[in-house]
């Protein structure tokens, strides 16, 4: 939508999502995303990290149930999303205002590890925010070690034929 504050976070996980549901039995997945920029230091030839940006997201739906299954603490993700602005009143009775990321769009970051992607069961419910559409959702899976090297197993062959996720849906 119009207006709308989209960012995209690179980051590492600080815990695992925490997936709850609703009193109306809907998903949802919160997380932090810990995002630490680093800069050369000519001078000292050196890098140094600054100060780290703590981020709260959240999901929603059958997404949540993907993201809570497939990423755990410690995981370098790319999360794209929309900051969302909300005020509430502490324990004290002070007046306090959040900034969180409602994440559209969630996944392991490729830089330094590996990911096998799996297709994941459609619901036909388009949830996640998907405009209504009926398209199935995809799941992230991880190896066990998430920065590990790479295994003698190789993906390659999950993308080598057209159509090999079973229809012909645009990525």
């Amino acid at each position: 939508m119009a207006g709308e504050t989209v960012i995209t976070v690179v980051g590492n996980l600080t815990a695992d999502p925490e997936l709850r549901y609703t009193q109306n039995g809907l998903p949802v997945a919160n997380f932090t995303i810990a995002s630490t920029p680093r800069n050369f230091d000519r001078a000292a030839n050196e890098w140094k990290d600054g100060e780290a940006l703590f981020l709260r997201a959240s999901v929603w739906r059958e997404f949540a149930e993907h993201v809570a299954g497939s990423l755990t603490k410690g995981m370098r993700v790319m999360a794209q999303g929309r900051l969302r602005q909300r005020s509430y009143q502490d324990r004290e009775g002070n007046q306090r205002t959040a900034i969180e990321l409602e994440v559209d769009e969630i996944g392991p970051s490729l830089r330094y590890a590996t990911a096998q992607v799996t297709r994941a069961a459609s619901t036909g419910g388009g949830g996640g925010g998907g405009g209504g559409q009926s398209r199935p959702a995809q799941q992230q899976q991880v190896s066990e070690e998430p920065w590990s090297t790479p295994g003698s197993s190789t993906s390659a062959d999950a993308w080598s034929t057209p159509g090999s996720f079973g229809d012909d849906t645009p990525f």
